[in-house]
């Protein structure tokens, strides 16, 4: 891969999850540089404005972000990265680490995409069909892979004149049961994310999650161990793990994911038998090929603590790569460590642009 040398680092973002994607972008960085590649990290505020990082003293677990205006970012088509006094950005391929909106979405894939850089993850395409949990469990559901029972709202429907909220309570109540977690359909890290015990709670998760998206998901509450498994690849991926978190909070929410290093155990491996460790990474691997994921992803199941009954819960198409997340720790207990992990996400980045660029789009 002698053509790839600079990779510039995409990291912050506009989505609920920016401060999360600081602390992926720190693993990435590490990395990076543990293969012998030079990394150039970019920083997105929330705000949306692009600016290049120059460090002055190497980060430990948090990309810093600063906004120095004559480090501020331009994208030029045909040209490339460059900064607003015209310095361009060395750039072989685009390692994007956002995570939610924005980023992990295929919008940030798509302007790549525009812009003819090579990027590392998952495509425009797979991207924002695994962001949208509702699109996503439909094509499960039609593919015959089994999903958590939900039911949907929007935006429209519930401030639409004369929609009875409370009606809507008890049809989720009477087809779901209680508890319910209501989610918005497009943001990840159990952001937005309500356990709704009673109506108040329900009405109020509904409002909460509305904020967060115009699309909203009802799910069942299932009394259930999390199931992790690590995906790489595109047509025949590889499946590490399966791993299991054992949250300590009410759920497995965005502190416990990100902040308390105590909010959870991660049992890696998951103590599960073999044959139903088999059929939950087989179930993994289908939900991902369902999709049409490539790049790489994390596929969530529920695992019913009096049952061997699973369900796939989401699939997160940019994991964490936090200091305590399950995605580069089930890689690394199944061999792959986090130079080499890096590595095989940007050979097979690079790979898909040389695939892609290999096509035709014009009648010859």
């Amino acid at each position: 891969m002698a053509s790839m040398k600079h990779i510039v680092l995409i990291y912050g973002g506009r989505s609920g999850e920016h401060e999360v994607s600081l602390r992926s972008g720190a693993f990435i960085y590490h990395n990076i540089k543990k293969s012998g590649l030079i990394p150039h990290p970019v920083g997105i505020t929330p705000k949306g404005i692009w600016y290049y990082q120059e460090y002055s003293k190497e980060p430990a677990d948090i990309l810093p972000l600063e906004e120095k205006e004559e480090n501020r970012l331009v994208l030029i088509p045909g040209i490339g990265l460059q900064t607003v006094k015209g310095e361009p950005v060395p750039c072989d391929i685009v390692f994007p680490v956002i995570h939610g909106t924005f980023g992990e979405d295929g919008t940030l894939q798509g302007l790549l995409e525009m812009m003819d850089i090579p990027y590392a993850g998952a495509g425009l395409e797979s991207s924002a069909l695994g962001m949208d949990k509702i699109c996503a469990k439909e094509i499960w559901e039609n593919a015959g892979l089994p999903v958590v029972p939900y039911e949907k709202m929007d935006r429209h429907r519930w401030e639409k004149s004369g929609f009875v909220k409370n009606a809507f309570y008890r049809t989720c109540c009477e087809k779901l049961g209680l508890p319910l977690f209501i989610k918005p359909s497009r943001a990840g890290s159990s952001v937005g994310v309500t356990r709704a015990e009673d109506e108040a709670s329900f009405l109020n998760g509904i409002e909460s999650a509305l904020l967060y998206d115009r699309e909203i998901l009802i799910e069942k509450a299932v009394n259930a161990r999390e199931i992790e498994c690590s995906l790489l690849g595109r047509d025949d991926p590889e499946v590490f793990g399966p791993g299991e978190i054992a949250p300590h909070h009410t759920f497995y929410d965005y502190e416990a994911k990100y902040i308390d290093p105590d909010g959870a155990a991660l049992l890696i491996p998951a103590p599960l038998d073999d044959a139903l460790s088999d059929r939950i990474k087989a179930t993994a691997k289908s939900a991902y090929l369902a999709l049409n994921l490539n790049g790489l992803a994390r596929v969530d199941i529920f695992l019913e603590k009096d049952s061997e009954r699973f369900y796939i819960n989401e699939v997160n198409t940019m994991p964490g790569f936090t200091s305590i997340s399950m995605y580069p720790m089930l890689c690394e207990k199944d061999g792959l460590k986090g130079p080499e992990l890096i590595m095989k996400l940007l050979e097979a980045g690079m790979e898909e642009y040389r695939e892609k660029s290999s096509l035709l789009f014009e009648k010859k």
